[in-house]
């Protein structure tokens, strides 16, 4: 899987359990895509000097409520932050009987979904089969990865996704801030002219370009502009002041994507919800208003757990159990486990 800077063949995941003095415990995910994790005996040790004092024998409700108004940030150096964050917020919700979107004041149960293939550096055929396959689930938006130096080699690619998916399916495009502003807007045209209707233009260029966005935004209106992925919550900010966000993207802690929605409540903007491992954020995406979108990418993962999140016919479903819904299995705790 990839974009227009990365190509990653191997991704290193952890997990981080959190148990209660009532016997519950809450689970988070974290990783990273470019380079291993250090060996289980080495996380530990960094979990104890650096994470633990500040979480035993403290109350889960205390710690939440911490982190949402004094932006307390669980980690340091440890690169479990928000898995730390997502498990005390699974712990709470599970002490207190409810799934998370619940606690958090959700009354839906889906929101629409969008599948994502990562898939700059997949083949032709690859990309047909992906996206194909994807639509005979019932998905009916899809975003392509674009950002080529060749803007002949991205239309090839709408091209076959359109005709893999249907002319009636939404279509989004994802740079990675792979343009320059004049750049951007040169793409956009060139799509729009080629006869696809793109839904909307995520990060084509700089997150801190602020004013280059927001040109961007002004210069193509028949098309969105997403962005705020790779900013924290004060840069959205700026963003939405400037006019240079359409639809606020957002992921992270707790903490971050509620700040969020509040923030695109704020703007009057729609809230996308980005990648998270095992699509936890749904929770936060049924929960409140504002969130239109979630981002699924249809990873390998999904086999880590005893039942992932559930799509039907192009939504996300929340789950209907205690806490997020998650629960390690033991085979892939067997079969998975590298603790080097």
């Amino acid at each position: 899987m990839g974009d227009s800077h990365v190509r990653v063949d191997t991704h290193y995941m952890g997990s981080v359990e959190l148990y209660g003095n009532n016997g519950l415990s809450g689970l988070g995910f974290f990783g990273t895509l470019l380079l291993p994790l250090p060996p289980l005996t080495e996380l530990e040790r960094s979990f104890a000097v650096e994470l633990a004092p500040g979480l035993i024998g403290q109350s889960v409700a205390a710690l939440i409520n911490r982190s949402l108004f004094a932006s307390q940030r669980f980690g340091g150096a440890f690169p479990a932050s928000h898995a730390v964050d997502h498990a005390l917020w699974d712990l709470q919700a599970k002490t207190m009987g409810l799934p998370l979107y619940q606690l958090l004041g959700g009354t839906r149960s889906k929101v629409r979904a969008y599948v994502s293939g990562l898939d700059f550096h997949l083949s032709l055929d690859e990309l047909r089969e992906f996206y194909g396959r994807a639509a005979a689930h019932g998905f009916s938006a899809f975003k392509i990865k674009v950002g080529h130096p060749d803007v002949g080699w991205e239309l090839e690619r709408l091209r076959v996704v359109s005709d893999a998916v249907g002319g009636a399916a939404v279509l989004m495009v994802d740079a990675n801030e792979a343009w320059s502003p004049k750049e951007a807007v040169s793409r956009a045209q060139a799509y729009h002219a080629a006869g696809f209707n793109i839904f909307w233009l995520e990060d084509p260029c700089a997150r801190d370009d602020v004013d280059g966005l927001a040109y961007v935004a002004q210069a193509v209106p028949f098309m969105r502009i997403n962005t705020g992925e790779y900013v924290d919550v004060r840069g959205r900010r700026r963003l939405l002041e400037a006019g240079a966000s359409d639809i606020l993207n957002t992921w992270g802690s707790m903490a971050e994507m509620l700040q969020s929605a509040l923030l695109a409540r704020e703007y009057g903007r729609p809230l996308a919800l980005s990648n998270m491992y095992l699509e936890q954020a749904v929770h936060v995406a049924v929960a409140v208003p504002e969130a239109a979108w979630l981002e699924y990418s249809i990873q390998a993962y999904d086999c880590l757990v005893e039942q992932p999140v559930q799509f039907e016919a192009g939504y996300a479903i929340a789950p209907d159990l205690p806490g997020n819904g998650l629960c390690l299995s033991a085979q892939a705790r067997s079969e998975y486990a590298r603790p080097e």
